[in-house]
């Protein structure tokens, strides 16, 4: 049996990341499916030089499920696009028979990857399915990489044009539901492609709520 690595890190040889692999590329075009190879492979890259220590099965599972909300698929809802793609890994766990504690991790994993300060601090799948996607997206933690390292991952899964087109990506699977993107980061993605695009103002909910002082 042989295992694959990248950069060093094993793509786990077991059925769930087997049946999970043929799930999301079935699910999501390249350049999802790419971005969240990549995810894993930075995310557990960095757990290294940090010294946690994931369960790679589970880390595999929340990178490869992360942006499953945002496809034509699953972004028919009003949720967060994030809650979308956790709500889906859970029952892919779930309908596999893993423990629900650590199919929960995995929906924290992917409901808070785009939540700053707060993923860090919890169980290292969560931490790193993060730090994954900071990596590949803004760019952070990248310099603590390996020249080697960081062009064996992206030989493996390119990223042509990825800027603009996870830009795109972003926008098409949340445009028809604004209101979730409230509190987070992603009006940005909104604002960007829409000029009209009006925030919610938390000031504004404040001090114009139905409270009468």
């Amino acid at each position: 049996m042989t295992i694959q690595t990248i950069a060093g890190i094993a793509i786990p040889d077991s059925a769930l990341v087997r049946e999970a692999t043929d799930f999301i590329r079935e699910a999501e075009d390249d350049l999802l499916f790419d971005h969240s190879r990549r995810v894993y492979l930075f995310g557990a890259l960095r757990g290294q030089r940090s010294g946690l220590q994931p369960d790679l099965e589970l880390l595999y599972v929340g990178a490869m499920f992360h942006d499953l909300g945002l496809t034509e698929r699953y972004r028919t809802s009003e949720l967060r696009f994030e809650v979308d793609g956790a709500n889906a890994a859970q029952d892919f766990l779930l309908q596999h028979g893993v423990d629900p504690a650590a199919a929960r991790t995995v929906w924290l994993s992917i409901a808070l990857h785009t939540t700053p300060g707060v993923p860090q601090h919890l169980d290292p799948e969560v931490a790193l399915v993060n730090a994954g996607v900071e990596t590949d997206v803004i760019g952070l933690g990248r310099d603590e990489l390996s020249p080697d390292a960081i062009a064996a991952v992206t030989a493996a899964h390119p990223r042509p044009d990825f800027k603009k087109r996870i830009l795109s990506a972003f926008n098409d699977g949340m445009k028809h539901r604004p209101d979730t993107t409230f509190g987070t980061m992603n009006d940005d993605v909104l604002a960007h492609f829409d000029p009209g695009f009006q925030r919610t103002d938390f000031v504004d909910l404040i001090e114009t709520n139905s409270w009468p002082e």
